[in-house]
C-alpha cells in the first residue's frame, strides 16, 4: 500500500463501485480489501463488538516461528495425536475472544483436528470500528504470508491443512489455502475478498466453500458471479452458499448478525470440513 496512486484510483472505484475485477496491474486482492478501510461506509458499517470475554480450557497463545518474526497463535490440538490442522483467520477486529470462541467451536464439534487461530496484526486488537481500520491498513502483505508460512511449517509436512476465515481472514483464507499448496485439504471463506486472477488460482488443489451475504455492500452478488465465472473457467470446484443477510452476518457481536443465516452457514461449513477430512 506504499503505491500512491494505487489508493488514489482505489478510492475512486470506491466511490460508485466495489465490483470490477483487478487487472494485472492493479492491487492484489488483499489489497483491494485492505483499501476498503480507507472507505467511510465501509468503516462506518462495522459497529464496535460487543464486550465479550472467552474462557478456554484447552486452547493456549503459543508462540510460533516465521522468517520474520515470532508470531503468536491460539493452539487448541485434538485429544489423540492428528495430521488434521485448520488454519482460522481472524475479522478486521483481530485476534479477539470472538475468534477464540469459535476456533474451539470448530475443533470440539470436528474433533479430529488441531485448530490454529492466527495473528495477522501481530498483537493489536480492535476495540472500535477506526482502530480496525487503521490496523487493516497497517497490514503488509509479505509479514502476512510469512505468518502463514510459519504456522504451516509448524504443522508439519505431513500435516493436512484447511482453512477458515470472515471478512479481512475470509480473502486470507483463499490466500492461506494456496500458500499450502498440495496439503490444503479445503477452504472456507465467510464475505471475504475472492481472488479474481485465474493465473493465481491456476494452482489450487482443494474445494473452496464460499458463503456470501446478498445485502453486502462491498463483496456483492455481482463479484461473487465474477469470482464463480473465474473458478469454473480454471476448473475449480467452488461451492457458493448466498444469504440474505449483511456483510458481517455470522459475527455474534455484530448488531446486523443473522442468527438464523449464521447457525446455517455453520452448518455448512462443519459438513464441508467433514467431508474434506474425511471424518464421520
Amino acid at each position: 500500500m506504499k503505491n500512491t496512486s494505487l489508493i488514489i484510483i482505489a478510492t475512486f472505484a470506491f466511490q460508485y463501485s466495489f465490483a470490477q475485477t483487478p487487472s494485472c496491474c492493479s492491487a492484489s486482492s488483499t489489497q483491494a480489501f485492505a483499501m476498503l478501510s480507507g472507505n467511510k461506509n465501509f468503516v462506518a458499517s462495522h459497529d464496535a463488538p460487543l464486550p465479550f470475554t472467552f474462557e478456554s480450557t484447552n486452547g493456549k497463545m503459543t508462540a510460533i516461528k516465521t522468517l520474520g518474526n515470532i508470531t503468536n497463535a491460539y493452539l487448541i490440538k485434538a485429544k489423540k495425536s492428528t495430521n488434521n490442522y485448520i488454519i482460522i483467520i481472524h475479522e478486521w477486529w483481530g485476534l479477539n475472544d470472538y475468534i477464540k470462541q469459535e476456533a474451539a467451536r470448530v475443533q470440539q464439534e470436528l474433533g479430529n483436528v488441531n485448530v490454529i487461530a492466527i495473528d495477522l496484526y501481530d498483537g493489536n486488537v480492535a476495540g472500535n470500528a477506526d482502530s480496525a481500520a487503521s490496523y487493516m491498513q497497517q497490514v503488509k502483505e509479505t509479514r502476512c504470508r510469512e505468518i502463514i508460512n510459519g504456522v504451516i511449517d509448524y504443522a508439519g509436512k505431513k500435516a493436512r491443512i484447511a482453512t477458515l476465515g470472515w471478512c479481512f481472514g475470509g480473502g486470507w483464507s483463499l490466500q492461506a489455502t494456496l500458500l499450502c499448496k498440495q496439503q490444503a485439504a479445503g477452504c472456507v471463506m465467510y464475505y471475504g475478498m475472492p481472488e479474481l486472477d485465474p493465473n493465481k488460482l491456476k494452482p489450487l488443489p482443494c474445494p473452496v466453500l464460499g458463503i456470501f451475504a446478498t445485502k453486502d455492500d462491498w463483496i456483492n452478488p455481482k463479484m461473487v458471479k465474477q469470482f464463480e465465472l473465474v473458478m469454473k473457467n480454471t476448473g475449480k470446484q467452488l461451492i457458493v452458499k448466498n444469504y440474505d443477510a449483511a456483510h458481517a452476518f455470522a459475527n455474534p457481536s455484530n448488531p446486523k448478525y443473522n442468527a438464523v443465516a449464521a447457525n446455517d452457514a455453520h452448518t455448512q461449513e462443519i459438513d464441508f470440513f467433514k467431508k474434506m477430512f474425511l471424518l464421520k
